[in-house]
């Protein structure tokens, strides 16, 4: 392995980020061309070192203190080379997009700096050798994502999603502390390699808490991928600007949590894999059925990344101890695909209509926008899991993965997730792009430029072909395994079908159903008629079931709780123990000492005697 290069893919945004902030460059030109130059070389070189199978470690001394060491080093892998490849892959694709839809913004600079940051971040942890390196950029992609999200400060609602994406994350990122804490003072030691040594002899001591590890660093996850209940961040974090929801949803910020798990896998027992795979099933039909009532074009692609990223995460809970938890790394793979290339377009459609994100006030847009509507067509087909579209393989792999474990509770989740995706997603499609225009919106919109619609057409190519390159046999071998590659393009898309016959014709069947009723409701309609089917559930889903009016009353009620007991320590200890207590401590000693002093000569002349009389006494005795 060439040392020189992990270090290159990791530090080339890096540099990027602190030459345009420090140097304070006032040409966006200047700018974008440092990140997007930045973010090709790290592109570069994860290639060269995909095509080369590098694998190993180089590492520097980090921490040196008695009892601890702790190197900062670079970690490849099956795991980690392919990832990187999606990061910088996916990250160059939104990087010149965004020269293109951010064009004429006054903070120009500003964004692409933080652009490169939350880059750095992302591969900072994939190439992470320790627990304590990942935190640190675990971390940094947080503040990364608020700076981004909150681009566009001026905005209220923009302030307030940032901040509430990063105060949810510091929820799941205390117990993900806590977790490493518990990790380290049990096997004495940070480094993944080691500890997967250590574990191999499984001390007793790990036996006791190895459940309640396993679900403190899964807190990680939970708030990084937005799992329930911590998934209320992720819809909002759409007031930034859409190739900042592209990179937080397709290749960053919300696959760092789905990567952690995979990455850590080794610590996770029976019982905490089992709580993984609910939250993972329960969260993709909650996100699924929320994204029914959106009217937003990218509330509706977040609430769909919810839902893929809870198949991820179910994915792992159901590979079991010991296990392969590949077909969750496969399917975030293809998803960070078509997911990227979903929300660049939503974003050529917005910037066509004027910032319109209103599904509602759209219509016709097929014929505008040529080719932005086949590139989300093709994106869409991949998210509902059709073949041969990427998206049908590796959910097929996850569907196949609980009917082989005999979980049929969550395979029933994952189709009837599937047959919601579909329903959405068309309902979307239907309502934006086909029918007559539903507002003036449309009258004007034109084709996004080639700096902007190239991207879609180079994400387009792995959203359809992406499920035949062998992504899944590439991550298997991560975990000590390998499957046969089939023969020819045709093969491979009907060993799905042969392969598991259950969970292919069911996760296809699911999608039909779904795009059937789709068509059905949506296909010549001017208004939603689903409120009018569903009555008040709509209603409830429209306002995504009501959780963050309950987290404010839960947060106002702790806050009031807590405020009455400040008041009562402040009042019973702090006031009367204390401030009286001192108080009336000198009240009574200066009463005493009032008997004393009488300014009676005879009474000061006996206590001055008897005083003589104690210290005689007391040398004396000495």
């Amino acid at each position: 392995m060439n040392p020189v290069l992990p270090w290159l893919v990791l530090l080339a945004p890096a540099v990027a980020a602190v030459v345009i902030t420090l140097t304070a460059l006032r040409r966006p030109a200047t700018a974008a061309r440092w990140s997007i130059g930045a973010i090709l070389v790290s592109f570069a070189a994860s290639l060269v070192l995909y095509r080369a199978g590098a694998t190993g470690e180089t590492a520097v001394v980090w921490l040196d203190l008695p009892g601890l060491r702790v190197d900062f080093g670079l970690r490849l892998d099956a795991l980690s080379l392919l990832m990187l490849l999606v990061v910088t892959g996916v990250g160059s694709a939104i990087h010149i997009y965004s020269w293109g839809y951010m064009r004429g913004d006054p903070g120009l600079p500003r964004y692409f700096a933080g652009l490169s940051l939350f880059s750095f971040a992302m591969l900072g942890i994939v190439l992470a050798t320790n627990l304590l390196q990942l935190f640190v950029f675990w971390e940094l992609v947080g503040v990364s994502s608020y700076l981004l999200i909150g681009f566009w400060y001026e905005r209220p609602a923009a302030a307030d999603a940032a901040k509430k994406a990063f105060l949810t994350n510091r929820v799941g990122d205390f117990g993900f502390l806590l977790g490493i804490l518990l990790v380290w003072s049990v096997l004495g030691t940070l480094n993944l390699g080691e500890l997967r040594t250590r574990l191999a002899t499984t001390p007793p001591a790990w036996g006791a808490v190895a459940t309640v590890a396993g679900l403190l660093l899964f807190c990680g996850a939970v708030g990084k991928s937005a799992q329930f209940p911590l998934h209320v961040w992720l819809p909002d974090a759409m007031e930034g600007p859409t190739p900042v929801s592209a990179l937080i949803h397709a290749a960053t910020m919300v696959a760092a949590g789905v990567y952690l798990l995979c990455r850590l896998f080794f610590l996770l027992n029976a019982p905490a894999l089992e709580v993984i795979a609910w939250t993972g099933g329960l969260t993709a039909l909650l996100a699924a059925l929320l994204a029914l009532q959106q009217n937003d074009i990218k509330r509706i692609l977040a609430y769909s990344t919810l839902s893929q990223l809870g198949y991820m995460v179910m994915a792992v809970g159901l590979s079991g101890v010991g296990g392969n938890p590949s077909p969750a790394m496969y399917h975030l793979t293809t998803h960070a695909f078509f997911k990227a290339l979903l929300f660049l377009a939503a974003g050529a459609v917005i910037h066509a209509l004027h910032h319109e994100q209103d599904i509602w006030k759209m219509g016709g847009l097929a014929r505008k926008l040529p080719v932005t509507y086949w590139t989300f067509l093709a994106g869409t087909l991949a998210l509902c899991g059709a073949p041969p579209f990427s998206g049908f393989f590796s959910k097929d792999a996850i569907l196949a993965l609980a009917w082989e474990r005999q979980h049929y509770a969550l395979f029933a989740l994952g189709v009837g997730g599937a047959a919601l995706t579909a329903f959405y997603m068309f309902r979307l499609v239907l309502v934006a792009f086909t029918g007559p225009a539903k507002s003036q919106a449309p009258d004007h919109a034109h084709e996004a430029p080639p700096v902007m619609t190239l991207p879609l057409v180079a994400l387009a190519v792995p959203t359809l072909l992406a499920g035949f390159w062998g992504v899944d046999r590439w991550y298997a071998r991560q975990y000590g395994g390998e499957a046969a590659a089939p023969h020819g393009w045709a093969a491979h898309l009907l060993e799905s079908f042969a392969h598991a016959p259950v969970a292919a014709w069911g996760g296809l069947l699911a999608a039909a159903v779904g795009f059937v009723a789709a068509w059905t409701l949506y296909r010549r309609a001017v208004s939603d008629p689903l409120p009018g089917l569903l009555g008040a559930p709509a209603r409830w889903l429209r306002d995504r079931l009501y959780f963050d009016e309950l987290y404010a009353a839960l947060i106002a009620a702790t806050q009031d709780l807590l405020a009455r007991v400040v008041a009562a320590v402040d009042r019973w200890i702090l006031a009367a123990g204390l401030v009286r207590g001192v108080a009336g401590a000198f009240e009574l000693s200066g009463r005493l000492l009032r008997h004393v002093h009488t300014g009676n000569l005879q009474t000061y002349a006996l206590l001055l005697a008897a005083g003589a009389v104690v210290l005689l006494w007391w040398t004396l005795a000495r």
